[in-house]
């Protein structure tokens, strides 16, 4: 099987943000997350959640929702500013303060799975061409079973295997001072 296409499998549920609304039921764990216009042209135009803290290690909210166990994620990210990191990333199978989470990293041109539980682990890595400032960009991954797989602008790049964390809710990341902005979140709930 190819890592550039998913599991086949069928779809139970779709969920999507688009942040034109309220966030209703969203979770902050840490950092200051707030709906705000985004200047610059893009697809879709309206608000998105912007992630403004500047003192934190990892900032992470979690939508409402799930548990998920077998999922796909996908959500558009801009990077707008940071001195010690830029980085966007989805938040999967988040459960009693642990979580995965796949990230985008312009200043270490790195994208990585990662795995929180007291501390942050990297699971697996991939060097890439660091996604641009100031341009919107795609994450997406899928978490079947143990399987974990992970997209940076629809490249596959992540294709592991992790049983550490079986199911749990979804959400976004950055680390440190990473401003970073966030829209179209989609949440695939899948059956087997």
């Amino acid at each position: 099987m190819s890592i550039g296409s998913p599991i086949a499998r069928s779809q139970a549920s779709v969920s999507s943000f688009d942040f034109s609304k309220p966030l209703d039921g969203w979770t902050t764990v840490s950092g200051k997350w707030a709906t705000e216009e985004v200047p610059g042209d893009w697809p879709g135009g309206g608000p998105a959640l912007v992630q403004l803290a500047q003192g934190n290690g990892l900032n992470v909210i979690v939508a409402p929702g799930g548990p998920y166990g077998n999922v796909e994620v996908s959500v558009r990210f801009r990077l707008i500013f940071g001195s010690a990191d830029v980085s966007a990333g989805i938040v999967f199978r988040f459960a009693e303060d642990r979580y995965y989470v796949i990230r985008a990293d312009t200043l270490e041109d790195n994208f990585g799975l990662s795995y929180y539980d007291r501390g942050l682990r990297q699971i697996a890595g991939a060097n890439v061409e660091a996604p641009a400032i100031e341009q919107w960009h795609k994450l997406r991954i899928s978490a079947v079973g143990d399987r974990i797989q992970g997209w940076l602008n629809d490249q596959a790049l992540i294709d592991e295997r992790d049983s550490r964390f079986a199911s749990g809710r979804i959400g976004l990341w950055t680390r440190a001072d990473s401003m970073t902005a966030f829209d179209d979140l989609t949440v695939t709930q899948l059956n087997e």
